[in-house]
């Protein structure tokens, strides 16, 4: 089950979307389907022109010589897959992106990420690629038949609070996609977030703080007037911001904040964000 409801979470659309079985000798119109859902959840929802499409593993599959779990290996060790996915982005979002795509989940920890990193060192790719197919854990949830989706939402799908958290990272709404989810770009979303075990909040793709990424430089221990042992103080996390409020920079260019706040200080910082055009995404407690 869903840790809070499925509609503000932004993943109402994988709840209420069963998983997808492949029961052999199904027609060629329900084989193409099949092929479109293996290439939506392991291309991370990103488009795939005709001319990319794998056209041989596509007709072993159809002809029963692939299972759907050979098919989605057949995808993920593709030239388009790492393209993608790898020879294009730095190391940790690579792995980050195998998680989503594969197990449908975030990463644990460092440790696993750090396996992860071990095995693409030593063995490579693609053998990369077969540890997490050939894992117990894929095997016990997809199977042979089964189109791997999204499940990090799901209570038995993940370890902890801090590791659910993390897929809203991974994944901003059923519309988004791994090459287009956020500001963030390529960058990766969990590195630091994993290294502290650092649980983010949770924004509804929908709202107008959805579109916040952490800034390179945003200190999250406790600073300035009041942040004392004694005090509460709160991280303030704010997007929306443009900089023609600031200099006649660009009036599309948008910037991201943190700020942390002694709580006595709380009203004044929200007056002066929303003054200065800024959206506040979340306030939480240091």
């Amino acid at each position: 089950m869903p840790f809070g409801p499925a509609s503000r979470l932004g993943v109402s659309l994988f709840d209420e979307t069963p998983p997808v079985e492949w029961v052999p000798g199904r027609s060629d119109d329900e084989a193409e389907s099949f092929i479109r859902a293996v290439y939506r959840q392991v291309l991370g929802n990103a488009y795939v022109m005709e001319s990319e499409r794998l056209a041989i593993p596509e007709s072993q599959f159809k002809r029963g010589e692939l299972s759907v779990r050979e098919f989605v290996r057949t995808v993920a060790k593709s030239d388009l897959y790492q393209s993608r996915f790898f020879t294009s982005c730095p190391r940790y979002r690579a792995i980050e992106l195998n998680f989503r795509h594969l197990l449908g989940r975030a990463p644990l920890d460092l440790e696993e990420m750090r396996m992860h990193s071990t095995i693409l060192d030593t063995e490579g790719f693609a053998a990369d690629i077969d540890s997490y197919i050939d894992s117990d854990e894929y095997q016990s949830t997809f199977g042979e038949n089964f189109v791997p989706y999204i499940r990090g939402y799901k209570t038995e799908a993940c370890d902890s609070m801090v590791q659910f958290t993390h897929l809203f990272q991974l994944v901003r709404g059923a519309s988004s996609s791994s090459l287009k989810a956020d500001v963030a770009g390529k960058t990766p979303r969990l590195n630091s977030l994993v290294i502290q075990k650092t649980p983010t909040p949770v924004v509804s793709p929908g709202s107008d703080g959805s579109t916040f990424r952490n800034p390179p430089v945003a200190a999250r221990q406790r600073h300035g007037v009041g942040a004392n042992a004694e005090g509460k103080v709160y991280r303030i996390e704010v997007t929306g911001y443009r900089a023609k409020n600031f200099r006649k920079v660009s009036q599309f260019r948008r910037s991201n904040q943190v700020y942390l706040v002694p709580f006595n200080d709380l009203s004044k910082a929200y007056q002066r964000i929303h003054q200065q055009g800024g959206v506040i995404s979340s306030i939480t407690a240091v």
